[in-house]
């Protein structure tokens, strides 16, 4: 572990990555390279008085390090417009960022995004469990996701990273679809006894994001460390990481930890797809292909056979996936060849 200090600012490096204890809007200006990070994962901060949510929500706040950095609410706007702005430079073309954000300043965040050149992919809802007893209003029990790339290069999106294409739920339904939907519901991860941040996003929800969104050796940002959390799954994940944390309390006592972590030490804990590899796939249709597919499409069909056993069907013949049996049918379609 090497530390190194200056502008206010404290830098420990590790092999696996840096982290600086400061803010990370003139941090990241000062130590973050244009176009530098592959994907950023970040949970700014509520600016719902966060610092006292426990007095509203009976919360026992033990074992929370203390020293949470709220941003109050007037400021929140600008503040969002800031860092936005700086994570929209540091991320390389096809780059990802994902935003996890509360309701209440959810339009801040996104005036700010519609001020970058950062483009939507996904509004995903995180729905979890949440033990908050209310009576006069519906209880509150998800988070928004905000999924955006940047523009000028091509985005990671790892399609199989967790489920095959071809892996099926029991009642047939895709798993990889599944797992693709825009609502996840994972639950909050409770730590009873345990140290931990105001608010620490649960590994199974970070792991999600990280492997479909970046590759081992990939370099992801968190702008809010917080518990370090995102930091500890990505090494684990056997990535590099790096993020600012202003929370001197926080930092101190997670920083400790960062150099202990084994590089890849999740990998045996994440699942393994079972990837489908078609003899064909990716490979250009042949004249003969077409003739096959059009002229057999049409006697099945002839046969009172329905589309879908047919697309597998041909599928298995010619060596293609679903996906390439039914754009070909289109585009014959099309071109009035069926």
């Amino acid at each position: 572990m090497k530390k190194e200090s200056g502008s206010g600012k404290r830098c420990v490096r590790f092999p696996t990555g840096t982290f600086y204890h400061g803010d990370c809007i003139s941090g990241a200006a000062c130590y973050i390279p244009d176009g530098s990070v592959d994907l950023i994962i970040t949970d700014p901060p509520y600016g719902i008085n966060g610092d006292t949510l426990h007095k509203h929500y009976n919360r026992d706040e033990k074992f929370v390090v203390d020293g949470y950095v709220e941003i109050p609410r007037e400021e929140y706007g600008e503040f969002s417009v800031q860092w936005i702005r700086e994570a929209e430079r540091v991320l390389k073309p096809g780059g990802s960022i994902y935003i996890i954000s509360g309701y209440t300043n959810l339009y801040h965040i996104l005036d700010a995004l519609r001020m970058t050149t950062l483009a939507e992919v996904n509004h995903i809802i995180w729905k979890y469990s949440f033990g908050v007893f209310t009576r006069r209003k519906f209880v509150s029990s998800h988070y928004h996701i905000l999924l955006y790339e940047k523009p000028g290069g091509k985005r990671t999106f790892n399609l199989e990273s967790r489920y095959g294409l071809g892996e099926k739920h029991g009642d047939g339904r895709s798993l990889n679809n599944t797992d693709r939907e825009d609502v996840w519901q994972i639950n909050r991860e409770y730590k009873p006894g345990r140290v931990k941040n105001k608010n620490e996003l649960p590994p199974e929800l970070l792991k999600k994001m990280i492997q479909y969104s970046s590759n081992e050796g990939d370099l992801v940002c968190d702008f809010f460390l917080g518990g370090f959390s995102t930091a500890r799954v990505a090494i684990g994940l056997n990535r590099r990481a790096t993020g600012f944390e202003c929370s001197k309390a926080m930092f101190d006592t997670r920083i400790r930890d960062m150099g202990v972590i084994e590089p890849g030490s999740l990998l045996p804990t994440v699942r393994e797809p079972s990837i489908q590899t078609r003899k064909n796939q990716r490979k250009a249709w042949t004249d003969a292909d077409i003739r096959y597919l059009t002229r057999e499409f049409r006697k099945r069909r002839a046969r009172g056979e329905t589309k879908k056993v047919i697309v597998a069907a041909l599928g298995d013949a010619l060596g293609r996936g679903r996906w390439a049996i039914e754009k070909a049918l289109k585009k014959t379609a099309n071109s009035g060849e069926e």
